[in-house]
Parts: C-alpha cells; sequence; structure tokens
C-alpha cells in the first residue's frame, strides 16, 4: 500500500518519519487495516481476520514508500474457502482514485502458481467489493499447468538446453588414444552413452529439484547461475577434445544437481503445500523430461548420420565454440553482474534456432548420401 496515500485514510501522520511507522502505531495500524478488509461467506457470517506481520519498504522506484501487510483471513466454521465475497476498503474509502488490483497467487485447481498470478477483479471508491468463485477446476488443471510450466522453463531457458546439447555433441564419436574424438561408434554405442548421460542428467537434477522444492532453502541465485555457466564450459571443452574419459555420466550427474537447484526455486516460489507441492515437482519434472527427450530425438539422428558421414568434425568444433563462449559471457555477467553482448546475442540466434537446426539436418542427409554412393561405388570396384 502506497503510504502516501494511506496517511489519507489512516488519519494519522505517517510520512514525516515513515519506516518508524509500525513502530509508532503497534494497535492503530492492525485495527485499521482489520476494520476496512471484511470477506464474508455467502451465508454473510463475517470471516475472521488477523493481521499477521507488518514492515514498510522502498516501492517500485526511489519516491515511493509502500506498507506491506500480511493477513491471515480464516472463513467461519462450515463455510466454503473458495467462495466469498472480498470486501476492501483500505484507503479507497477516503481517495477516490486509489485503485486496488486483487490477485490468486497460488490455486493448484486453476492452475495459477507464484511466478503467474492470476487477476481477480479490481476494487475501487464506488466498487468495495469482489466475488470470489475458485470452485471451477481440478486436480489435472494444476498437474498440466506444472507440466507446461516445465516444458516452457526448459525451452526458454537457453543455458539449459546449451549445457545439454554441448552433451550431445561427442556422443557418436569413438575416442582415440584418449586424445581426440575419432569416427562413428554406431547406432547402439551411441544410444547407450546418450542413455546414461540422459539418465544421469535426469537423476541429478530431480534430486536437487526435490530437496529444493520441499527442503525450504534459501539457496543463493548467482553461485548457482555461475555454476550452470560453467557446467556448459566443461561441456563444450569435452566436445572438442575428450576430457572426462569414460566419466561423462558422473559429470552430467554432478551438473544435474546444479541445473536442478534452479529448478527447484520454480516450485520453492509457488505457494504450493503438501501433496500439490509433491504433484508440481512431478508434473514440473516431466515436463522438461518431455523438451530434453524432444531436443534428443531432433538433433541427434542428424549428428549420427554426420558422424558416419565422417563430415562431422567442423559441426562438433563450431558448436564446442558456440557453446564455450556463450558460457563464459554469462559467466562474466553473472560473477560481475555487468551485462556482456551475449545474452543480447543469444537472444537474437534464438528465433533462428529451427532453421539452423533444419539446414543441418540437410547437410547431414546430402553428406550421408554421398558417402553412401562413394562406399557403394568403392565396394563394386
Amino acid at each position: 500500500m502506497p503510504l502516501d496515500t494511506f496517511e489519507l485514510g489512516f488519519k494519522h501522520p505517517v510520512m514525516d518519519r515513515p519506516f518508524d511507522t509500525v513502530a509508532r502505531y503497534p494497535k492503530e495500524l492492525p485495527a485499521y487495516i482489520a476494520e476496512h478488509v471484511n470477506p464474508v461467506a455467502p451465508d454473510g457470517r463475517p470471516w475472521t481476520v488477523r493481521v499477521q506481520s507488518m514492515h514498510v519498504e522502498n516501492g517500485a522506484d526511489v519516491q515511493h514508500i509502500d506498507l506491506v501487510a500480511h493477513l491471515i483471513m480464516t472463513p467461519p466454521p462450515g463455510a466454503p474457502v473458495r467462495k466469498f465475497r472480498f470486501n476492501y476498503s483500505v484507503i479507497n474509502h477516503e481517495v477516490m482514485t486509489h485503485t486496488v488490483l486483487v490477485f490468486a497467487r497460488s490455486d493448484w485447481s486453476n492452475g495459477v502458481f507464484g511466478g503467474d498470478p492470476q487477476l481477480l477483479g479490481t476494487v475501487r471508491w464506488l466498487t468495495t467489493y469482489i466475488d470470489v468463485n475458485r470452485n471451477e477446476g481440478s486436480f489435472w488443471n494444476g498437474f498440466g499447468a506444472v507440466f507446461r510450466l516445465g516444458m516452457a522453463h526448459i525451452a526458454d531457458g537457453t543455458d539449459h538446453l546449451l549445457f545439454l546439447l554441448a552433451l550431445l555433441l561427442p556422443a557418436p564419436l569413438l575416442r582415440e588414444g584418449g586424445r581426440r574424438w575419432g569416427s562413428y561408434i554406431g547406432i547402439k554405442p551411441t544410444f547407450i552413452r546418450l542413455t546414461k548421460l540422459v539418465t544421469a542428467f535426469t537423476l541429478g537434477h530431480s534430486l536437487t529439484l526435490i530437496i529444493g522444492a520441499f527442503g525450504n532453502i534459501a539457496i543463493p541465485t548467482t553461485p548457482v547461475e555461475v555454476a550452470i555457466a560453467l557446467s556448459i564450459f566443461v561441456s563444450a571443452l569435452h566436445a572438442w577434445r575428450p576430457l572426462l574419459h569414460g566419466r561423462e555420466a558422473w559429470v552430467a550427474a554432478g551438473f544435474g544437481l546444479v541445473h536442478g537447484l534452479a529448478f527447484s526455486q520454480v516450485i520453492a516460489g509457488g505457494g504450493l503445500e503438501g501433496w500439490n507441492k509433491a504433484a508440481a515437482v512431478l508434473g514440473f519434472n516431466l515436463g522438461i523430461e518431455v523438451v530434453q527427450l524432444l531436443v534428443v530425438a531432433v538433433v541427434v539422428p542428424w549428428l549420427m548420420l554426420l558422424a558416419w558421414s565422417g563430415r562431422y568434425t567442423p559441426i562438433r568444433l563450431a558448436g564446442a565454440v558456440f557453446a564455450g563462449v556463450a558460457s563464459l559471457g554469462w559467466a562474466i555477467e553473472r560473477i560481475t553482474g555487468t551485462p556482456t553482448f551475449i545474452s543480447p546475442a543469444l537472444e537474437m540466434i534464438r528465433p533462428a534456432a529451427p532453421w539452423l537446426l533444419a539446414i543441418i539436418a540437410i547437410a547431414a542427409v546430402i553428406f550421408a548420401g554421398r558417402t553412401y554412393f562413394e562406399r557403394q561405388g568403392s565396394a563394386a570396384a
């Protein structure tokens, strides 16, 4: 609540010493707020309203100061929790221009979570209530919404996708002497290696996703984001030349732990509890896995064809350099807090990604066709 207009409704001076407001009016503030927040059940019985906490903070810009109050509102015995009339007249009982936006931040049955609250209505001078009815919806609405959220999170997460792609680059290749990538290893060995990599990464990020979502752990964002950038850099180096010597699955699992910490913050901040949070973790994780498998399905066949044709090296090296440069740029940005050219450049490139994949696919088919006919000609000769 903006403190300057709150003062007009509260009828006490607060702007002279704004950050002392809560301490100066320990009884008057809760009494005023509780008087003007009056939910009622469909049968007219009032809800119980209790002010849990209050504090003053800087608003969206330095010229604005807000009073933030957290309320606990409890329906009367037997009254529905999801259907009521929300009466609200804090400030706007005195200030005609004051507008209040009412959102639902968390509502599993209607697919609403903390990152994307839903507007329920607007309260003004003359319209001092909204009728809330959240009885529509179902468990599957929430599960479907969090599943789509998982898909969107990985699909829009350029760093997560680039890590996965860097892991895939050397998958169809044989190590030669442990020092460089050599020829194509075949369909079955490629799929065995991919299965190990994807499974290890999935187990890693699933573990920390569960721990982070249920553990209520305050995870510092910057170290996690820097670690994600470094995971891409290591994967890019490995795509350039073998570094991990058969330990790719373990490294994928380890980096999966880091990526899972980032995933967990989406669920942890969603305002969900109990079984709904468990279902959210499952649905979110399934959404992530679906996109990962789609990426593998649309990328790996062309890499295998290029490797089989013997013309894969330029593509692999270009991909490794691209991933390495991007990861270093992200690391610098996340450590220093200073923007680089990397993020804007990647956002410009993103829309062209399907076309780039189409070009690689066409090149793979052409090279594979030429190699096939060359080998047939050699065999005939």
